[in-house]
């Protein structure tokens, strides 16, 4: 599966130099990981954002997102916003940084 490559890079100048963060091909798209533990990824021309369980009501509940499902199973935790949700520069700011503060809350592995 190709994903949106104009997003990926959106989400690189967003983490900016961070060493902290690293990039990995997965999912079918690209996951960008804080000290191991994924953060946000681009999956087809959505993105991918790690909330964790106790945020994946209040974020399913925000325009343009559905839950992370890739085996028919949806993962709590994970949701997918949809391109047009993260067009505006804030929004995906938004997002991306909900995603990398719940990466920094884990362990790092």
């Amino acid at each position: 599966m190709a994903f949106d490559e104009g997003l990926a890079e959106r989400v690189r100048a967003r983490l900016g130099t961070d060493p902290g963060i690293t990039e990995k091909r997965m999912f079918g798209g690209l996951a960008f990981l804080y000290q191991g533990n994924m953060a946000v990824g681009v999956t087809g021309d959505g993105l991918m954002v790690r909330v964790g369980p106790d945020a994946t009501e209040a974020a399913l509940a925000r325009p343009g997102t559905r839950p992370f499902d890739l085996t028919g199973h949806p993962m709590r935790g994970w949701v997918v916003v949809a391109s047009s949700a993260v067009s505006e520069d804030e929004a995906l700011a938004g997002w991306i940084d909900q995603g990398h503060a719940f990466a920094a809350s884990l362990p790092p592995k």
